[in-house]
């Protein structure tokens, strides 16, 4: 776990009071775990818990077997790790990131600063998607998955991971994230099948496309300052979607009209305020479309579904005036 252990200096490793040296007796779980709850109880919801995956991240265990055993303690280079760790999480770090991973879709996934983390609401997208697929492979089809802005690549190697027919084009405009896809693909064999490309939205990709799928940037931009401080560390070209939090939206819906197959879907994450608009600019986008925003369990617009008739179906227009 290279984030747990880099650039550590004794001082800042001991928030527990006094520096560490190796001269010192091993650590209780308890005392440490306490320590550490008292550091993080104004950052996080449940000091208590990411106290305790950190500190199993430290000793190479599963929290649940750390709390199997209470009697294990900690050398004074492990408390030194964890002080750190605790630390970092104290002054804002997101915990995925100083874990180095976050689950995602029952996967565990690799993050780093240069991929936005993946949230339990963007699973939504994931089902919605399979279900489209799972009928698409029973007909005999191979079909043919975009995944847009894939970031850490979680939608398409949860996709690709889950049906092995499915073969995924992951598209990132950072290289960084478009690394950070990569490794997880390998991490789950699925690197033959999602294929990862710089691009900026669809512009590199033809059509016509079985799925496009997206979680795009959509906040508006003076929404920043309001969001809370772990999410500002994360990258926020991934987060910012201009003035409305429409921008990439517009871009990727013009650009889908003419690549998404007759029979095709698209599926792209939203704000839990955008539904009506991004509806709206849907319908302008895809006239002849079957259109639904869906909510999460929260009950709150989550997702745009936009299903692209099977056979080309010209707009409803009134006839011509007669000549007489």
């Amino acid at each position: 776990m290279p984030e747990l252990d880099s650039d550590l200096d004794k001082s800042s490793a001991a928030p527990f009071g006094g520096e560490l040296t190796e001269a010192m007796e091993s650590v209780s779980q308890e005392v440490a775990l306490r320590g550490g709850v008292a550091r993080l109880g104004d950052i996080a919801d449940r000091p208590r818990l990411e106290a305790e995956r950190l500190l199993a991240a430290v000793l190479g265990m599963e929290r649940a077997l750390l709390l199997a055993h209470p009697e294990v303690r900690l050398r004074p280079a492990q408390l030194q790790v964890y002080g750190d760790a605790v630390r970092r999480r104290a002054q804002g770090v997101p915990l995925p990131y100083i874990l180095g991973r976050v689950e995602f879709y029952g996967l565990e996934m690799l993050v780093t600063p240069d991929v936005l983390i993946p949230r339990p609401e963007t699973e939504l997208l994931v089902e919605t998607a399979l279900e489209d697929l799972a009928g698409r492979i029973a007909s005999g089809s191979s079909p043919l998955v975009v995944d847009v802005g894939t970031g850490s690549g979680c939608i398409a190697i949860a996709l690709a991971a889950t049906l092995p027919a499915v073969r995924v084009i992951a598209i990132d405009i950072e290289a960084a994230a478009l690394h950070v896809a990569r490794s997880n693909a390998l991490r789950y064999g699925v690197e033959n099948r999602v294929f990862c490309v710089r691009d900026d939205l669809l512009s590199a990709v033809a059509g016509p496309l079985d799925l496009i799928l997206s979680n795009p940037p959509y906040i508006a931009d003076h929404e920043w300052a309001d969001l809370p401080a772990s999410v500002r560390q994360e990258p926020r070209h991934a987060l910012l979607g201009g003035p409305q939090g429409l921008s990439a939206i517009r871009r990727l819906l013009d650009q889908a009209s003419f690549r998404l197959a007759h029979g095709g879907l698209l599926l792209v994450e939203i704000g839990s305020r955008q539904g009506d608009v991004v509806r709206s600019l849907a319908e302008a986008a895809f006239p002849t479309a079957n259109i639904e925003i869906l909510p999460d369990l929260a009950g709150l617009d989550r997702l745009l579904a936009v299903r692209k008739p099977s056979t080309p179906t010209l707009p409803s227009a009134p006839f011509p005036a007669e000549r007489g």
